[in-house]
C-alpha cells in the first residue's frame, strides 16, 4: 500500500501568511491580558493571608504575576533589536491543509446539534476519506457504516451513555 503525499506547492503557496515573531508577539499580549484579568479578578476575591490561611485569590494572584512577568519577559526579548531574520509560521499551502481539516470540524460540531452525534460522525469520517484520503466512495461508506455502529454499540448499550441524537435516531424510535 503506497503512502498517499500532497502535490508539491507552487512558490505563490510556499509564502509565508504570518511570521513566527508576530504570532509569538500577538500570543504573549493575550497572555498577558489574560494574566492582568486573573490578576484583578484574584485581588477583587482577596489575595491576602487571612487568619485562618490564604483567601481564595492568593495563589491564582501570585500565578498570574508569574505569568505577566513571563510575557513581559518574552515580549522584551522578541521587541529587542536582532539580526535574526523572521522565519514563517505557517505558509498558505500549510494553512490550506489546517482549514481542510478544521472546517468540515467545525461544520461536524454544528452538525451534531441538528443532525445528532452519529449522523454527524457518519458524515465526518466519510468526506474525511473521501475527500482528504482520496479513498473510494465504497470504502469511505462501509468505515462509516462500521465506525458509527461500533460507536453506537460501545456508548448506547455497552455503557448506557446518553449522546446527542437527532431526528433518524427519532424516526428509530432510538
Amino acid at each position: 500500500m503506497s503512502e498517499q503525499t500532497s502535490p508539491p506547492a507552487s512558490p505563490e503557496d510556499q509564502r509565508p501568511i504570518a511570521k513566527s515573531r508576530t504570532v509569538d508577539i500577538v500570543v504573549l499580549i493575550a497572555l498577558l491580558a489574560l494574566a492582568c484579568l486573573l490578576g484583578w479578578d484574584s485581588t477583587r476575591v482577596g489575595n491576602a493571608w487571612a487568619d485562618d490561611g490564604p483567601q481564595a485569590g492568593y495563589f491564582p494572584f501570585y500565578l498570574s504575576v508569574l505569568l505577566g512577568a513571563s510575557c513581559i519577559f518574552g515580549l522584551a526579548r522578541l521587541l529587542a533589536p536582532s539580526g535574526a531574520s523572521a522565519k514563517a509560521f505557517v505558509t498558505r499551502h500549510q494553512f490550506v491543509r489546517v482549514m481542510q481539516v478544521f472546517v468540515p470540524t467545525l461544520a461536524f460540531v454544528i452538525a451534531t446539534e441538528f443532525l445528532g452525534l452519529y449522523v454527524a460522525s457518519f458524515l465526518l469520517v466519510a468526506g474525511f476519506m473521501w475527500w482528504i484520503g482520496r479513498m473510494a466512495w465504497w470504502k469511505s461508506l462501509l468505515t462509516s457504516v462500521l465506525f458509527v455502529t461500533a460507536m453506537f454499540l460501545t456508548f448506547e448499550i455497552a455503557f448506557n451513555v446518553i449522546m446527542p441524537k437527532g431526528p433518524l435516531e427519532a424516526a428509530f424510535g432510538l
